[in-house]
């Protein structure tokens, strides 16, 4: 299929055995390293035009783009979890990670990077970053991190993401309930591609391209190809009793660690899921993050507003160099 704006060549890499991860690597190799995470139901596209905006060092600095597929989205494998498949995988958020840290291993990127993330992707870059902090990679549940380590993480971009658990004023929207606790919406969900469905009409204000809407939906073309979009919603995490509370928690707790380092928040305020509460909660930690929210744009901050974002972030990564 031809994804319009998406002249990339991705690449696989053997996550785990018998289970490929498709990513992009993107710009000069010796360029500062932008690790570019999605969420859920999107894929690598939605990173196209920041990808196009930074790589070229045309424009001025070239940045080297690292953009994952987390498994089961986009040209990743999509393997089954249920015992006895021929490649199971366990859609954890502690896989995301374990990913992350594998994905970069393997490229052999070991020192500064930047991360930009969105929707689960501030839960699996900032969970990186825990994982990372403490001695010997093993996870954190509280204390400072180490400096050294933290330092690896020298910038954010951050678009309509969480990094911390359900704000307190914030209700969980019943669209995610839905999908989450009832047989109904997983069936919505996996046999009906409602949920990436919605998303690619519901989270934009401006509508997308027939062509665009139709390449952010072609990973997900079959019950099979949809498990991913169906687990990430059943792993959010509302309390104690879910397996990604731990994680969720702890970035929370520490998230204000990263207050001394430079950070550019885009936000489409029109996000009936990452709303003024979740931006509240990242101004608060981050009170000197540099702060670009739209009233006209939705979920998809970057299809909304690309054509103002990619020079913001670029501008603001070239005036915060490494």
């Amino acid at each position: 299929m031809n994804y319009p704006d998406y002249p990339f060549t991705p690449q696989r890499f053997e996550v785990r055995p018998g289970i490929a991860m498709s990513f992009l690597d993107e710009g000069p190799r010796d360029g500062e390293v932008i690790v570019m995470l999605h969420g859920n139901p999107s894929w690598s596209y939605y990173w196209r035009h920041l990808v196009l905006g930074l790589r070229d060092p045309a424009s001025g600095k070239g940045y080297r783009c690292i953009v994952p597929d987390h498994v089961g989205m986009g040209l990743s494998d999509k393997p089954d979890d249920a015992a006895g498949a021929a490649r199971t995988y366990d859609y954890t958020l502690q896989s995301r990670i374990d990913d992350l840290d594998a994905l970069l291993k393997h490229l052999r990127i070991d020192g500064d990077v930047t991360l930009a993330v969105h929707d689960w992707g501030g839960m699996i870059g900032f969970g990186w970053a825990l994982k990372n902090a403490a001695p010997g990679g093993a996870n954190v549940a509280g204390g400072r991190m180490p400096e050294a380590t933290a330092a690896r993480v020298k910038r954010l971009v951050i678009l309509n993401t969480a990094a911390f658990p359900l704000p307190r004023a914030k209700p969980m929207p019943w669209q995610l309930t839905f999908g989450r606790d009832w047989k109904l919406g997983a069936l919505m969900i996996r046999g009906f591609n409602a949920f990436a469905a919605g998303a690619a009409r519901q989270g934009v204000v401006r509508p997308m391209p027939a062509d665009v809407r139709a390449a952010y939906l072609a990973p997900f073309d079959s019950w099979a190809h949809r498990i991913a979009t169906l687990r990430f919603v059943q792993d959010i995490p509302l309390s104690p009793a879910d397996r990604a509370w731990p994680l969720v928690e702890a970035s929370g707790r520490r998230l204000h660690e990263y207050a001394d380092r430079p950070c550019f928040i885009g936000w489409g305020l029109r996000d009936f899921v990452f709303d003024r509460h979740f931006l509240d909660g990242f101004t608060t930690a981050l009170p000197g993050a540099q702060v670009q929210a739209f009233e006209d744009a939705g979920h998809y901050v970057l299809e909304d507003k690309h054509e103002v974002l990619v020079p913001a972030i670029r501008a603001f990564l070239d005036a915060h160099a490494l």
